[in-house]
C-alpha cells in the first residue's frame, strides 16, 4: 500500500473555506496513493477553542461535501481528519453534553461515499477547552479496506493503550492517528507512536499538523512506524505531504513470528466453566 499524510498548516489569516479548498486540491494530486489522512481538526486549529462553536457543522456538512468529491476524483480512501461536528438537537454545556459538539473524523472510500466515523474519545484539556467543550465519544471504530483493517483514533487517544488494544481486538492491523500535537511535548508524539505500534504489532500512521494553532507552535513530525517499532518515515517540522509505501502482510507475519499478543492475561476475556 502507498499512504500520503498531509502535514498541513492552519493559517489564522487563511479562512475555512479557501482552507478546504486548498486540502481537496492536495488530496487529488495523491492519486498514486491507497489511502489519504489529514489531520485533526485542520478546518480550526486544534487549540482554537474560541472558533469550535462557530465552525462547528453538521455530519454531512460542508467539509463532507469537499472531501467526499476531493476523496472520489483522486480515487483514494480519505481519512478527512476530523471536524467539529455539531449534532441537531443536543443542547447544553459541559463535559457531558459537550454543547452538541463532537471531535468527528470522517472516512471516505474511493468512490466518496462516507463509510466511517469516529467520534474522539479522550478529549484533551483537564477541564477546560476541548474537555468541556466537546462531548466525547464512547465507540471504537474500524473501516476494512481490501488490503488492511484500519483503526481511527485522534490525537490525545495516543496516550491510552487500552483504546488500541480495543481496536486490535476488534480486528484492526494499521492503525491512524489524525492529530494536532503540540511541539512542546513532540518527543511524547514519537515515543508513543513507536510504544503502539510495537504493543499492538500493527502499523501506526499518525498524521499531525505544522505551523501553530491559535498560537500554540505544533509538532509536526508525521510518523509512519512498523509493527516492529522501526520509523519507516518521519516528516519534519513544516508543511509536507509524507509519502511511504508500506506491506500489511507485515503484519500478520510479525504476530506469526512473535505471537505476543497470544499470551496475554490481563484485559482478556475469560470464558466461563
Amino acid at each position: 500500500m502507498r499512504a500520503s499524510l498531509l502535514q498541513i498548516a492552519v493559517d489564522d489569516g487563511e479562512s475555512v473555506d479557501a482552507r478546504r479548498q486548498r486540502v481537496a486540491s492536495l488530496v487529488r494530486q495523491q492519486t498514486g496513493s491507497d489511502l489519504v489522512i489529514l489531520p485533526e481538526l485542520w478546518t480550526t486549529g486544534a487549540f482554537a477553542y474560541e472558533s469550535f462553536d462557530a465552525e462547528a457543522e453538521p455530519l454531512e456538512g460542508p467539509t463532507y461535501e469537499v472531501m467526499a468529491k476531493a476523496a472520489s476524483d483522486a480515487g483514494v480512501w480519505l481519512h478527512a481528519g476530523s471536524i467539529p461536528e455539531r449534532v441537531a438537537g443536543e443542547g447544553g454545556a459541559g463535559a457531558e453534553a459537550g454543547g452538541g459538539l463532537y471531535n468527528t473524523s470522517l472516512v471516505f472510500s474511493p468512490s466518496g461515499d462516507l463509510v466511517a466515523t469516529y467520534r474522539k474519545i479522550h478529549r484533551f484539556g483537564f477541564d477546560k477547552g476541548e474537555a468541556v467543550l466537546m462531548g466525547a465519544g464512547s465507540e471504537l471504530v474500524t473501516v476494512r479496506l481490501p488490503e488492511t483493517t484500519v483503526g481511527l483514533a485522534t490525537c490525545y487517544d495516543l496516550r491510552f493503550p487500552e483504546l488500541f488494544r480495543g481496536l486490535v481486538d476488534a480486528g484492526a492491523e494499521t492503525l491512524v492517528v489524525s492529530a494536532g500535537w503540540p511541539e512542546r511535548r513532540r518527543s511524547h508524539w514519537t515515543l508513543l507512536a513507536q510504544a503502539r505500534a510495537v504493543e499492538d504489532q500493527s502499523y501506526v500512521l499518525a498524521c499531525g499538523t505544522a505551523g501553530a494553532h491559535a498560537g500554540v507552535p505544533q509538532a509536526g513530525h508525521s510518523i509512519v512506524v512498523d509493527p516492529w517499532g522501526e520509523v519507516l518515515a518521519e516528516a519534519g517540522a513544516g508543511e509536507e505531504v509524507l509519502v511511504v509505501d508500506f506491506d500489511p502482510a507485515r503484519v500478520g507475519v510479525t504476530r506469526e513470528q512473535f505471537p505476543a499478543l497470544k499470551d496475554r492475561l490481563l484485559g482478556v476475556a475469560t470464558p466461563r466453566r
